[in-house]
């Protein structure tokens, strides 16, 4: 069982030939990376953890390990499988701490923001509707679109929230999802929504999914799924169905609108071009909470999406964002936060699979990290949400390796620190100790992880400012505005760079000679 694996492991461990042995294969691995994969990438898939910071990383690794009944810090995660790993500067324009906002435009449209501004410049100013026209900024998937690529977009959030939005709306408030979200003067000042947004600006998106049904539809409409609950009525106040338009307007195409997993499942691929799928009235649930017969799992939507996207011949740009990572430590979840990593990166697995590294660049980032940490000398194998194996040499109480810098798990009790022992900190909902009290834990400002594979992957390989990721992307799948190097054939062409290098010049040499 279980005991034993954990058990032969750590004799195994003992052995300095496990090590080197184990080491020795890592390097073989890496030799292999010095041929460079220079293939002009035919698919771009930016895989999105919204507040996955290094620490939520390694903790999610450890969680995916212990799931599977090991020890859990020796697991390897999908993600950490990558080849090329980067660090991404994640501040924006105004902000040294980021929101999802100014950095979702960083790592779509190329140029860093402000924050609360999705798709436009630093020029334009959070909430000034008369700041937005002229400081538009477009993005790698409307680049992929103008290139004849198919292009989606599956979140576990609202499709207009902060991170889809940027990749086809241009708002300087990430909080106007639909009108009526929106103050009077900005909608009479002709700004618009980001629902609207989503059908009106770049047309025909082959695959949408995600949750956000109550802003596509008309005020006081009553939801599908939820038909008596008032908070998921319709937010809409100019009247109209965004649905209902998008239905009719591709009813001349394969395209279908699902709500359900059971709709969802029951779509075949090669009968559909085109989907929307609006699973909740806002965000979908929590994985843990999630349920199985109704909604679907990221891992499920994003196996549907590349197989519709992937019958274009030209190839297509995927945004998958494991969004809700970010709301668990905003609510001080821990568990529910690493659990929906843990899916995300199931689905970074399950692309992997119906996928090849030869025509196909991977990315894996998040947009900005959490206040969320974990420590205090916890022995091999400790359960992630379990306790640190000492008492304070303080105030005498235990405590939890996960902790946050802030939150809104700060509590005191006769003017000391709750004794967390009597509390269930295994619990889904069990909300970390803080350092200090905040109704919402606040994002973290240190430098995120960027995984990469696949074609041109190489070229992240450092410490690069965010906006530098769809620069690097667009490059690999010669898209956007940088197509210098591009051969002028089709297919699985190989990107050369404008000028031959020297090795290059001298191999040409030794052969005609």
């Amino acid at each position: 069982g279980n005991g034993t694996s954990v058990f032969l492991l750590l004799y195994q461990e003992k052995d300095p030939l496990f090590w080197n042995t184990w080491a020795q294969h890592t390097l073989k691995n890496a030799l292999t990376l010095q041929k460079l994969n220079q293939n002009t990438a035919k698919n771009l898939i930016l895989f999105l953890g919204d507040g996955m910071g290094i620490p939520t990383v390694t903790a999610a690794r450890i969680l995916k390990g212990q799931l599977s009944g090991q020890s859990g810090e020796e697991t390897q995660l999908e993600m950490d499988k990558f080849p090329f790993v980067a660090l991404s500067k994640t501040y924006n324009t105004n902000a040294q701490v980021a929101d999802s906002a100014g950095t979702a435009t960083a790592y779509l449209c190329g140029v860093k923001a402000n924050e609360g501004t999705v798709g436009v410049s630093a020029a334009a100013v959070r909430s000034q509707c008369n700041t937005t026209q002229g400081n538009e900024v477009t993005s790698i998937l409307r680049w992929a679109k103008e290139a004849g690529k198919s292009v989606g977009i599956v979140t576990t959030t609202r499709v207009n929230h902060a991170t889809p939005s940027a990749a086809y709306a241009h708002c300087v408030d990430r909080d106007w999802f639909s009108d009526g979200e929106m103050p009077a003067e900005a909608v009479q000042a002709g700004c618009k929504d980001i629902a609207r947004q989503l059908f009106e600006n770049i047309p025909n998106i082959d695959v949408i999914m995600g949750g956000g049904r109550k802003y596509m539809f008309p005020k006081n409409q009553s939801d599908v799924e939820y038909p008596g609950d008032k908070k998921h009525f319709g937010t809409r106040k100019d009247g109209r169905n965004l649905v209902e338009e998008w239905t009719n307007r591709m009813k001349n195409k394969k395209a279908q609108y699902v709500w359900n997993k059971r709709e969802l499942l029951s779509v075949n691929p090669n009968n559909v071009d085109y989907i929307l799928g609006l699973f909740e009235p806002g965000d979908l649930p929590y994985n843990l909470e999630r349920n199985t017969e109704t909604d679907p799992s990221l891992t499920e939507m994003v196996e549907l999406a590349i197989k519709i996207l992937r019958k274009n011949p030209r190839g297509f740009y995927l945004l998958v964002e494991g969004g809700r990572i970010d709301h668990g430590h905003h609510e001080g979840k821990a568990k529910q936060a690493l659990h929906e990593a843990v899916e995300m990166d199931r689905a970074i697995g399950r692309a992997g699979l119906i996928t090849s590294i030869y025509d196909t660049m991977t990315v894996v980032t998040a947009d900005h990290s959490h206040m969320f940490n974990f420590g205090g000398y916890t022995p091999r194998g400790n359960t992630i949400f379990g306790l640190a194996p000492m008492l304070s040499d303080v105030d005498q109480k235990p405590f939890t390796a996960i902790l946050y810098g802030n939150g809104p798990g700060f509590k005191v009790i006769n003017g000391l620190r709750e004794n967390v022992s009597t509390l269930d900190y295994q619990g889904n909902n069990y909300q970390a100790q803080s350092a200090v009290p905040l109704r919402m834990e606040t994002h973290g400002g240190e430098d995120v992880a960027v995984f990469a594979k696949g074609p041109m992957a190489h070229l992240l390989h450092g410490v690069h400012e965010q906006n530098y990721i769809p620069h690097v992307m667009a490059y690999a799948a010669c898209i956007g505005q940088n197509r210098d190097h591009c051969m002028s054939s089709g297919g699985a062409s190989s990107l050369s760079p404008a000028l031959p290098s020297l090795a290059a010049l001298l191999t040409l040499t030794r052969l005609l000679c």
